[in-house]
């Protein structure tokens, strides 16, 4: 028992020195490595700590100067561009104003105003963000999209987002 336990921990220890030592000769490095999907996140808007577990569209720090429409959202659709690019949305939605075509999620330039109901839509695309279990939409199922988006984002983040996806409606 005890010499399986011995090899075992030498072919660990071996296996690890192997590869630094090919790492090393190659060359290579992880300063340009990403999440596959998600690509590199900005850190000047991620937020580690929870800002709000449901933030209000009425904040208006979102910098709307900077272009893009809001459709009622206080957001700024263009920096909301590199939100959705940074939280891999466009790898389960499709949203032709951020140039995504995936087709996990529902397409979000057609099926948004049909789940909204008589919730105003900013208000109803931010609670579909932050809590995405409470409306699913038809045809689809539910415990896909993760749920710490209202944790994970900044209240400005959402805010951009937001008004990337109601740009145009």
């Amino acid at each position: 028992m005890i010499k399986v336990l011995v090899a075992a921990l030498v072919g660990t220890i071996v296996g690890i020195v192997v590869m630094v030592v090919v790492i090393a000769i190659s060359g290579t490095d992880t300063s340009g490595a990403t999440s596959v999907g998600i690509g590199p996140l900005p850190l000047s808007t991620y937020s580690s700590t929870p800002s709000s577990s449901t933030p209000s569209t009425t904040t208006s720090s979102g910098g709307s100067s900077t272009g893009g429409s809001s459709s009622g959202s206080t957001g700024d659709a263009t920096a909301g561009k590199a939100v959705w690019d940074s939280s891999g949305c466009g790898s389960c939605h499709t949203l032709a104003a951020a140039g995504s075509t995936g087709a996990v999620g529902p397409n979000l330039d057609t099926a948004l105003a049909g789940d909204a109901g008589s919730t105003p839509l900013p208000a109803f695309v931010l609670e579909s963000i932050v809590n995405p279990e409470k409306v699913i939409a038809k045809g689809f199922n539910g415990g896909i999209m993760p749920a710490d988006f209202g944790t994970k984002l900044s209240t400005t983040d959402l805010n951009n987002l937001v008004a990337l996806i109601l740009q145009g409606k």
